[in-house]
């Protein structure tokens, strides 16, 4: 990888995290307008090949690309071996596994 792709990436996570700011900040005015910055946000990471960083990746639903809000557009439950978000606006569910938090739990 060269200095030029670097750069864009680095610019690229610059701009996710932006995107990701101005759909919190937008999104009880308006959340067509929030979720539209959520598929900006996904165009770029997938344009410039990076993975979208942990914290953003499970504040959107897969389906329909919409910004989750806890208890407006989305329910959040924990099972057995996952956390579960139910979407609202598509009916889909999406699952987490928290393996890694067992796994620091069993090594105490």
């Amino acid at each position: 990888m060269n200095k030029q792709q670097i750069e864009y990436r680095r610019i690229a996570k610059e701009r996710i995290a932006v995107l990701f700011k101005e759909a919190d900040e937008v999104f009880e005015k308006n959340q067509k307008l929030a979720n539209r910055y959520v598929e900006l946000a996904r165009k770029i990471a997938m344009k410039t090949n990076i993975k979208m960083p942990r914290k953003f990746k499970r504040r959107f639903c897969k389906h329909c690309h919409s910004l989750f809000r806890h208890g407006v557009n989305c329910r959040v439950r924990t099972g057995k071996n996952s956390v579960i978000y139910h979407c609202y606006n598509c009916k889909k569910s999406l699952r987490i596994p928290f393996v890694r938090e067992k796994k620091a739990n069993a090594s105490c």
